[in-house]
């Protein structure tokens, strides 16, 4: 049902084409001033022999000692195939199950994902992002930019969202490029008109959400609309533990109450915002769903029994707030009346409102990025350079007390010679 409201998205989204002839370039997307490789390929490298590393680490690890996170990030450095992206992976996983797991350096976290989108395997990036607590992949928004736009280039807006949900799970929509981006792939994916289990709408929703809590605009109200209803459907369905759970989400039940709070709060803003039609379009046929469920539920709640109250447990609580959707209904239709009679809802889709903040906004969100990037470079550097000066000291420590070691244990069999005689 909830799918059939988005195909009015692709039509808009069609129109947006003629909002500038931009759109054709794709100018909304980053520029290739952001995602140029020149910088980074620029630093100064180690010539090394990625068989030597490998085998260096090997044996490291198979006398039961760590390897230095200088080293991992000399073998990520190093990649030059598609095949070596995936020994590297191993050796990423390696290091995360090693005392030295806290170690993983922010410059050698970037240097993987550029790595993987540099030999065409996104999915490794991926893989290990979504497998963080298992890989230590933990990255900085800029980081996260470039992956999320190279799923958008590709059209794959399932796994650019899928990156999008990191991003709300390391509650890192610090940046307004990061929203931007966010916000169009979350669009350009419910255009689609996906049919979604129960754990994508609770992570879709809660990256809607989050996101859009950070753009106080049209765009962000849809989202936090959407978010906030897709939530509520959730927490009607399975209850609020199971909602919250690993999520930074608020444990206050309630999430449809407040997208119409969401409503309420547009109708009376003073300024030119407005909620998308199709988002409102979305909750209204989301709010007679669980209406017919909880009518399907009724009906059939005493055939049920037991075996239904372990696999979806609910308390008292969760209850009551089901009871409260027909007053939700209620309120619904009151406030879309509303909505209308003061111009507040937007006849461009959730989508073309999407773009049309990218296309607006990307250029001047990019500056200050690629200023930071480019005043982190030198930090990197420096304290690679810190590292390679320890490792050198620490090097010439051992073999220092390699030779006095040697040379105690040659005067003791002198003395002992000595001795006998």
């Amino acid at each position: 049902m909830a799918a059939s409201v988005w195909k009015r998205c692709v039509t808009a989204a069609v129109k947006v084409k003629c909002l500038s002839p931009s759109f054709s370039a794709r100018r909304w997307l980053l520029s290739a001033a952001y995602t140029d490789t020149k910088v980074w390929e620029a630093r100064e490298k180690e010539p090394l022999n990625l068989a030597l590393l490998a085998n260096n680490m090997d044996r490291t690890y198979d006398r039961n000692l760590p390897v230095s996170s200088l080293t991992v990030s000399r073998f990520v450095d190093t990649i030059s195939s598609q095949e070596e992206v995936n020994q590297a992976e191993y050796y990423l996983y390696k290091f995360r199950h090693s005392p030295n797991c806290w170690y993983l350096r922010d410059w050698t976290i970037h240097s993987w994902i550029r790595q993987c989108l540099k030999y065409g395997v996104k999915e490794k990036a991926l893989h290990t992002l979504k497998n963080k607590v298992q890989y230590g992949i933990f990255p900085d928004d800029f980081t996260f930019n470039l992956l999320i736009d190279s799923y958008i280039k590709d059209g794959d807006f399932k796994s650019a969202c899928s990156v999008v949900e990191e991003v709300m799970l390391q509650e890192a929509f610090d940046l307004s490029s990061t929203q931007i981006l966010s916000l169009y792939a979350l669009a350009s994916y419910l255009a689609t008109r996906p049919q979604l289990a129960v754990s994508e709408e609770r992570m879709l929703g809660a990256s809607l959400l989050l996101c859009g809590m950070k753009q106080e605009n049209s765009v962000g109200l849809s989202a936090q609309l959407l978010g906030n209803a897709l939530l509520g459907k959730v927490e009607m369905s399975k209850g609020i533990h199971a909602l919250f759970k690993g999520m930074p989400l608020s444990w206050e039940r309630g999430y449809l109450s407040r997208a119409l709070a969401v409503m309420e709060g547009v109708a009376a803003a003073s300024g030119d915002v407005k909620l998308s039609k199709d988002s409102l379009d979305y909750m209204n046929d989301l709010l007679q769903e669980l209406s017919s469920s909880s009518d399907s539920k009724s009906s059939g709640e005493e055939s049920a029994g037991e075996e239904v109250k372990k696999e979806n447990p609910v308390d008292e609580e969760d209850e009551a707030e089901r009871a409260n959707l027909p007053q939700y209904v209620s309120r619904f239709k009151e406030l879309c009346s509303r909505l209308e009679s003061e111009g507040k809802v937007d006849s461009a889709s959730f989508l073309a409102a999407g773009t049309a903040l990218a296309q607006q906004n990307m250029a001047a969100a990019e500056k200050p990025d690629l200023e930071l990037y480019k005043s982190n470079m030198p930090v990197w550097e420096a304290e690679r350079k810190q590292l390679i000066q320890r490792e050198k000291e620490l090097r010439k420590q051992a073999e220092q007390e390699k030779r006095e070691k040697l040379a105690a244990q040659a005067a003791a069999e002198q003395q002992g010679m000595r001795a006998e005689q």
